[in-house]
């Protein structure tokens, strides 16, 4: 057996380990994904009472918030995202060769990663306020400030956050459906199939929830939401 032979036999488990624990982050950050759309689609509910104001006073209410999120948002969607990268450098489409659709979804698949990774840091930067006070996210105001923010350009409302919610909710749906085949859950075409149908439903839905969120933000008044200057002036008055 050649040394290169031996080098892949040897580093296998490795590989296999690392694409499980990528496969692990993805399925629990896509269901953050599908729990968040699902929140955020309360926006198209009425103001009165503001539920989605409710919703987001519950999640601040949770104990040891912080560390839920670093653990079941931030750490595997790092670990996701840094494998994820490898894997696109590292893989070779054949779409040319056999343009079935696994082999397109395969493609889309990384297209879509790639989109995310961009839009996922402009959607938390610009929430936690690193691209300005107007795209600052307030839990205390929070349907407010989620209107203002998208309001902020019509890029956003228009494109930026369709698309986002688009390549999330088809990213998130197919990766389901490919772990369940690399987990060993769906050996069979007609579980397979079965579980395809249920993944496409879950993409609907997730994507339905996304646009009625973007609605919901849109149609809101953001006027009830003061700047930091006015917040501060509030404080000193006080």
């Amino acid at each position: 057996m050649s040394s290169a032979a031996i080098a892949n036999v040897s580093s296998f488990p490795i590989y296999f380990l690392l694409r499980r624990l990528q496969s692990l982050g993805g399925i629990v950050f896509g269901g953050y994904i599908a729990v968040h759309l699902l929140v955020n689609a309360t926006l198209i509910q009425g103001h009165n009472p503001d539920v989605y104001q409710q919703q987001v006073d519950k999640i601040h209410s949770l104990p040891f918030l912080l560390g839920i999120e670093l653990t079941a948002i931030y750490l595997p969607l790092l670990i996701h995202t840094l494998y994820g990268i490898y894997v696109i450098v590292n893989g070779k489409p054949n779409v040319e060769h056999y343009g079935y659709v696994k082999n397109w979804f395969y493609v889309l698949q990384r297209i879509t990663g790639i989109a995310l990774i961009l839009f996922i840091f402009f959607h938390i930067g610009g929430m936690y306020g690193w691209f300005g006070e107007t795209l600052k996210f307030d839990h205390h105001a929070a349907t407010a400030s989620a209107a203002r923010h998208l309001k902020a350009s019509w890029l956003l409302w228009l494109v930026v956050y369709p698309l986002g919610i688009l390549f999330a909710t088809f990213h998130m749906a197919n990766g389901f459906y490919t772990a369940a085949i690399s987990w060993g859950l769906t050996v069979s075409k007609k579980a397979q199939d079965r579980w395809g149908y249920l993944c496409l439903g879950l993409f609907a839905f997730s994507f339905l929830c996304g646009m009625l969120a973007i609605v919901g933000a849109f149609t809101k008044t953001n006027h009830l939401l003061p700047s930091i200057g006015e917040k501060d002036a509030a404080h000193v008055r006080s």
